[in-house]
C-alpha cells in the first residue's frame, strides 16, 4: 500500500507522561507547558486525565489545569474520562474531546480498572453515550494490543471483541496500545493485516512504546499500511 501522505500526531505527554512521574509537577507548570505545546503546530493534545487523584495523584489537579490553558482554536484538547463522574469534571472544563480505555488483557484490565473486561462496558457506554450527547467526539484507547506484562501474548480475537464493542458503542477513534513496548514490525504487520481489513483504517491510530527502541521502526510499517494517526509523548516520557 502506498504511504499516507501526511501524517497527524496526537501528542498525549501531558496526560500518558506526567501520570507516571515520581514527582508531582506544580500545576502552573503543566499549564505553561501545554501552553507551549499549543504553539508548535500540533493539532491534538490529550491535556490531562480526569481520573480519581487517589489513583492517579499526579493529574490530581485536572479541573484547573482543563480550565487554565491557552486554547488555540486549531487544536482539539482532550482528557481521559473513566466514568460518569470524571466525564463530568471534562465537561466543565470544556475539554473538546473525551477518551475513554481499558485492556484486552483480562489481568491487565482487573488491575488498572478494577474491573473486568464485561463489567468495564457498561461503564464506557454510558460514558461515550453521554459525551456525544453533549457534542463530543469520543477516542477509544485499548492497552496491552501486542502484548501483556501478566498474560504475555493476547489473542487477536480477544482483542477484536474489545475493539468491536467500543466502536459498536459509537467512538470516533481507536488507539492501538503497544503498552510496554514489546511489539515487532513482524507482529505489527500480522495483527495490522487483519484489523485493516476488519476496520476503517482512518478510524485507527497507533501507540507505541520505545520500550526496546522499536517504536520507529512499528511506525513505519503501520504506514504500510495506510494508518496515518500515532501518538506521541515529548521528550518520550511515560
Amino acid at each position: 500500500m502506498k504511504w499516507p501522505e501526511s501524517v497527524t500526531i496526537k501528542e498525549v505527554g501531558p496526560r500518558d507522561g506526567l501520570q507516571n512521574e515520581k514527582v508531582i509537577i506544580p500545576t502552573q507548570r503543566k499549564i505553561e507547558w501545554i501552553d507551549q505545546l499549543s504553539e508548535t503546530g500540533l493539532t491534538y493534545i490529550e491535556a490531562t486525565s480526569f481520573v480519581h487523584p487517589k489513583w492517579i495523584p499526579q493529574l490530581g489537579d485536572a479541573l484547573e489545569v482543563g480550565k487554565g490553558i491557552k486554547r488555540n482554536p486549531t487544536i482539539t484538547y482532550a482528557a481521559l474520562v473513566p466514568n460518569r463522574k470524571g466525564l463530568e469534571s471534562a465537561l466543565e472544563a470544556n475539554m473538546d474531546e473525551i477518551s475513554v480505555f481499558m485492556s484486552a488483557s483480562e489481568t491487565h484490565n482487573l488491575k488498572n480498572i478494577n474491573k473486568t473486561i464485561s463489567d468495564t462496558f457498561p461503564v464506557l457506554k454510558e460514558v461515550i453515550d453521554a459525551a456525544k450527547d453533549s457534542g463530543k467526539t469520543v477516542r477509544g484507547y485499548v492497552s496491552t494490543v501486542f502484548g501483556c506484562p501478566y498474560e504475555g501474548p493476547i489473542d487477536i480475537n480477544q482483542i477484536f471483541r474489545v475493539c468491536d464493542q467500543l466502536f459498536e458503542y459509537g467512538i470516533n477513534e481507536l488507539s492501538l496500545g503497544d503498552t510496554i513496548g514489546v511489539a515487532s514490525p513482524r507482529q505489527v504487520d500480522v495483527f495490522l493485516e487483519q484489523a485493516v481489513k476488519r476496520y476503517d483504517k482512518d478510524s485507527l491510530a497507533l501507540h507505541f512504546h520505545d520500550t526496546r527502541g522499536m517504536a520507529l521502526a512499528n511506525v513505519l510499517k503501520s504506514l504500510d499500511y495506510g494508518i496515518d494517526t500515532f501518538d506521541s509523548a515529548l521528550g518520550g516520557l511515560g
